[in-house]
């Protein structure tokens, strides 16, 4: 459930704006900004957050630090809070940007002067992820997967800011066995990162990574994945998907639609029409 309800702009006007914001239920996260600008140009200025930002058409021209700057689409942007920069089109037809602000829990103050000095990252890897967070942020049901993505998010950003030496990981099969014991007890529950954090004494990242290397699964595609096989008995039990989503541990029917099919390539309802004998 997010705190805000998102805020949607499109004036019927030409240059052509759009704008979407919100706030999720996620820790760390301040807010959620998507826009598609075609003329519009950023003043000067501050944000008290970090902007975590990608540019998924054009590009924008920036200075940050007296040095000028720019985003084309295959680079992570992450600006740092109190150090003023501005922003326009470095395109013809604007550019269409979606960006994280992001409080000081996974990146701290001593992050700063790095990211001054190299705020544009060349990773597809990580433009990846923070791609698939802003999906996860788009559904309220995603909150555990969203955690999950910014944490690994966060390690990566922190490992281009302060390198280093490469280690190769070794599982905990301790805490990762305790993790996965705690997500099958509250399978059908809700439960943040965070909580699951506290109550096995183990920091965020740790656990998803921990978990990862242990399982070859992340821990939200791990309690994703159960939750679909109960869905797919209680279908073939013959509830209906409504039911079903709520009683699988779904937010609701098109949370249980979305990653149902994915898992298993078509919809609840037409699965639950698979099983009907073949005509002899």
């Amino acid at each position: 459930m997010v705190d805000t309800v998102r805020v949607l702009y499109v004036p019927c006007m030409t240059p052509r704006q759009e704008t979407s914001a919100w706030r999720p239920s996620v820790a760390g996260v301040v807010e959620v900004f998507h826009a598609r600008f075609t003329e519009h140009a950023y003043p000067m200025h501050v944000h008290d957050a970090w902007t975590l930002l990608i540019v998924d058409d054009g590009a924008v021209r920036y200075d940050l630090d007296r040095h000028q700057r720019a985003t084309p689409a295959d680079t992570v942007s992450l600006l740092p809070p109190q150090v003023a920069h501005n922003g326009s089109p470095a395109t013809t037809g604007g550019f269409r940007k979606r960006v994280l602000y992001l409080d000081m829990t996974h990146l701290d103050a001593g992050l700063i002067g790095p990211a001054v000095d190299a705020p544009d990252l060349a990773d597809p890897i990580l433009r990846s992820r923070v791609a698939r967070l802003h999906t996860a942020l788009e559904h309220p049901g995603d909150a555990f997967e969203a955690e999950s993505r910014l944490a690994l998010i966060a390690e990566r950003l922190r490992a281009h800011l302060r390198p280093a030496p490469r280690r190769a990981p070794r599982p905990d099969p301790g805490v990762a066995g305790a993790l996965r014991e705690l997500l099958d007890e509250r399978l059908l529950e809700p439960l943040t990162l965070s909580e699951a954090a506290g109550l096995l004494h183990a920091h965020p990242t740790h656990l998803v990574r921990a978990f990862s290397n242990a399982f070859g699964i992340a821990p939200h595609q791990y309690v994703t994945s159960r939750r679909v096989d109960r869905a797919r008995r209680l279908l073939l039990d013959g509830r209906p998907p409504g039911e079903t989503a709520t009683a699988a541990g779904f937010y609701d029917q098109s949370h249980l639609t979305r990653h149902f099919k994915r898992v298993v390539g078509t919809t609840p309802g037409r699965y639950a029409r698979l099983d009907v004998p073949p005509p002899r």
